[in-house]
């Protein structure tokens, strides 16, 4: 099972949903979905966190029991869940969307435009990965999910942070990839991912581009998105992509660990 954001692409490109699968520890090792809710009107969003479920598609030490928060700009908590199940609207949840674990956290809320953070952890501090997503439910209203991003613990074999974006319509769609670790370490947090590499590969597993070091391929154009990693250790990959599913794998240079955030912005 792997992340998944969905890229529609259009005369005006959008981002209906995400999710990230990674490693979820404690302190500023939780796992951190941003994303933004841009133009007019509120957006219907649904939050869910998978943990129990991952045990059946192969992940030995899947997150035996999450628990979910939903942020706003200032940090301060809208709401949270712990069993989705337990929740007051938990079924007008779209019956396909719902968590197949009663461990497993859902959100389902209405949303203003504005900023928003979801953090994942561990009831009573447990450990364990996790699938973290952020469904769109309202694709045709006015207000648009937009510049989404993951933040979490990069470690090794079954424990890499593994994304994913799909490219929708008839149209190529250029997009940017980006991860980045060091630069982490100047907005206080600790243990960043010291030389993150990047690899983006089709619906079949395969190699599609890769990076280590994002000044190594493609400097001057990734450097005209204005979007280029502070750090010349962090990787990007700049692409014009088919309609179609793409996976995204971060990992630490020689099976290093720590923490990295990683992005998926559409380009026009």
């Amino acid at each position: 099972m792997k992340g998944t954001v969905t890229v529609v692409a259009s005369a005006s490109a959008k981002l209906s949903n995400i999710s990230t699968r990674a490693l979820v520890q404690t302190g500023n090792n939780v796992l951190i979905s941003g994303f933004i809710i841009a133009g007019s009107g509120n957006k219907s969003i649904l939050v869910r966190t998978l943990g129990p479920t991952l045990s059946s598609f192969g992940i030995a030490d899947a997150l035996a029991n999450p628990f979910l928060e939903l942020h706003n700009s200032a940090g301060a908590i809208i709401t949270s869940n712990n069993d989705w199940g337990s929740a007051a609207n938990a079924q007008l949840i779209p019956a396909n969307l719902r968590p197949p674990n009663n461990l497993e956290s859902a959100i389902l809320t209405s949303l203003a435009p504005g900023k928003y953070t979801a953090v994942i952890s561990g009831v009573n501090s447990t450990t364990g990965v996790a699938l973290g997503e952020v469904y769109d439910l309202d694709t045709a209203a006015g207000a648009v999910l937009s510049n989404i991003s993951t933040r979490g613990f990069v470690a090794a074999g079954n424990q890499v942070m593994i994304g994913g974006f799909i490219v929708q319509g008839s149209a190529t769609q250029k997009v940017l990839v980006r991860v980045l670790g060091p630069t982490l370490t100047g907005f206080g947090v600790t243990g960043a991912l010291a030389n993150p590499t990047l690899e983006l590969r089709d619906v079949n597993g395969n190699l599609i581009d890769s990076n280590d070091n994002w000044k190594s391929t493609n400097q001057i154009a990734i450097m005209a998105t204005g979007l280029q990693p502070p750090n010349d250790l962090e990787s990007a990959i700049l692409r014009i992509l088919n309609a179609g599913n793409y996976t995204v794998i971060v990992r630490g240079v020689n099976s290093t660990t720590g923490v990295a955030l990683f992005e998926v912005y559409t380009l026009q």
